[in-house]
């Protein structure tokens, strides 16, 4: 990180005569046109190549090695983001298990209800098959009862009957 903040403050170092030898040769250009040659020297054009050279060979390095140094960073920030990534989908994988284990409290406590019910059919079962087995016990015995009234009163019309005087029949 260091060299980058050296490569940075020589970056803005060297802007600056960059720009005075950019103003230098615009200005140099403006006079030659406007006639103001006198101002400034002639500057010979193998002079500005090998200033030019000097200038990229003073900087080239550092700006590659800055360069590096950002392809450096972008290929850890790549790794970074699948990190990130694969991070994100633990903790979403995480509150989808939770909301599995959320399900699973539910489906117990259903499944406690649907027994309980289950027990509560099946005790009315028992009720019904007993009270079924008791009216059909009340039917045959109240059937029974009607029988003997009516065999009593078949008796008694019997007996009403040979008590009935009958007249004696002529001989």
């Amino acid at each position: 990180m260091e060299t980058n903040v050296g490569t940075v403050d020589s970056l803005q170092a060297g802007a600056a005569p960059m720009r005075a030898e950019e103003d230098a040769a615009d200005s140099s250009d403006a006079a030659a046109d406007e006639g103001l040659g006198e101002d400034f020297p002639p500057v010979s054009r193998k002079a500005v190549e090998q200033l030019t050279k000097g200038l990229i060979l003073h900087y080239l390095p550092d700006l590659q090695h800055s360069k590096l140094a950002l392809q450096e960073l972008t290929q850890n920030q790549l790794v970074l983001l699948e990190t990130l990534e694969q991070e994100i989908s633990k903790f979403k994988e995480c509150n989808s298990i939770l909301d599995i284990n959320a399900l699973f409290s539910e489906a117990k406590c259903y499944h406690n209800k649907l027994v309980n019910i289950r027990k509560e059919m099946l005790m009315l079962h028992e009720k019904t098959s007993k009270l079924k087995k008791r009216a059909l016990k009340l039917q045959q015995k109240r059937q029974k009862e009607d029988l003997e009234r009516e065999q009593q009163r078949d008796k008694e019309l019997e007996r009403e009957k040979q008590l009935t005087a009958k007249p004696a029949k002529r001989t």
